[in-house]
């Protein structure tokens, strides 16, 4: 299979496995991530809605992208502050960037890791769909970490992450002149390390530490239940539970 029809094939079976198994049902808050494999999640969703099989589902996204394909497809949406979802989701689903057999995951390749943090470190379930290319074993050394900041501190934060081992770029545009501007107005440094990061939780916390820092790509507290498509038409189930 194409890394596309394995996008599509995760996509597809771990929405229908999450409402056979019980973990997907009507009336629930769901949060929707962002990218080209979440995108077929939330298109599979849209269908058992629009079938009747799934009623009052209530949509927590995570960028402009995603709120766009939402109201194509019918999807109504809600903020984590509105009263109805009173900042608590029971399910999010996104795919990542890179994904460790322990189920540590980078995400930010869209420049949307921070709400995709907010949305998936405060729901109750978090759901990761990839496709075989985003499965390794280590991560920090070859996909970069994003570093959202705040723009009058790029060069104390890039310091501080030089210390913490790190190499940082400041992320450009693409048909623009500059930096890439987050949906929250900031700017991303993506950071490799010549080495795996050994501890990803500390380095996580180590980053958000840093002054300046909105927030990073690393995914190590609420650890996922993860769908990996396979080129040889099978998906891998992780961390079911």
């Amino acid at each position: 299979m194409t890394q596309s029809e394995q996008k599509t094939l995760v996509a597809n079976t771990a929405i229908d496995t999450l409402i056979e198994k019980g973990k997907i049902f009507s009336g629930m808050k769901i949060g929707l991530g962002t990218g080209s494999t979440a995108m077929p999640a939330v298109k599979r969703l849209a269908e058992h809605i629009n079938s009747g099989k799934l009623k009052d589902i209530k949509a927590v996204v995570t960028s402009f992208q995603t709120q766009n394909a939402c109201q194509e497809y019918g999807i109504p949406v809600y903020s984590l502050n509105d009263k109805i979802i009173d900042g608590e989701l029971d399910l999010a689903i996104d795919g990542a960037d890179e994904v460790t057999p322990d189920c540590f995951c980078i995400k930010g390749g869209g420049a949307a890791h921070v709400r995709e943090k907010l949305v998936e470190y405060n729901s109750k379930v978090f759901v990761v769909v990839a496709d075989s290319t985003k499965a390794v074993e280590t991560i920090g050394t070859k996909f970069p970490v994003p570093v959202e900041i705040i723009s009058e501190a790029r060069v104390s934060v890039t310091n501080a992450l030089n210390k913490l081992g790190a190499t940082c770029v400041l992320r450009e545009g693409v048909k623009k002149c500059g930096p890439v501007i987050t949906d929250n107005g900031n700017w991303i440094l993506d950071c490799t390390w010549k080495s795996p990061i050994a501890d990803i939780a500390k380095m996580e916390e180590e980053i958000n530490s840093i002054v300046g820092v909105v927030e990073n790509g690393l995914f190590s507290k609420n650890k996922p239940i993860v769908f990996v498509g396979k080129s040889d038409d099978t998906v891998e189930m992780r961390n079911w539970h």
